[in-house]
């Protein structure tokens, strides 16, 4: 089931789930250090939206950012044993139903630009590295 909340919305087991999740994506598996608590999932505008099992068990997750006008996506996790369903995409492709028609910017690992460009994101600067892994800024420019 698709979920979307604002923090304030979020029950403490939905919170728990959607970290866990990044811990287990970011840390376990891609062996990085923890995501930078940017202070940002707490403000009234993010959204975080997720998929969840029949149990509440977190599937796959993002978040989507106010910054001014525009929008951004980013922490998009989805757990080993939900990948090749499209829980992902789905929840990008909601993602930017809900920045209605803004800007929307992404810190994407380099790995998955071509993943990123069938949503319309372009490549909008050079790589850089975060914790340890490539990572390329994108666009979805809207008119």
């Amino acid at each position: 089931m698709l979920r979307t909340a604002h923090f304030s919305e979020l029950t403490p087991a939905e919170l728990y789930g959607i970290l866990r999740l990044r811990v287990d994506v970011f840390v376990v598996e891609q062996a990085c250090p923890y995501p930078e608590l940017d202070g940002r999932d707490t403000e009234p505008t993010t959204q975080h939206l997720w998929f969840a099992d029949d149990d509440g068990t977190v599937l796959s997750t993002i978040r989507l950012l106010h910054n001014g006008e525009d929008r951004a996506i980013g922490r998009v996790a989805t757990a080993v044993s939900a990948r090749g369903r499209g829980l992902s995409a789905r929840l990008v492709e909601r993602g930017i139903e809900l920045s209605e028609g803004r800007t929307i910017d992404i810190g994407a690992q380099a790995y998955l630009e071509s993943w990123y460009t069938r949503f319309g994101f372009r490549r909008s600067g050079p790589d850089y590295d975060e914790d340890g892994i490539q990572h390329l800024p994108m666009r979805l420019q809207r008119a």
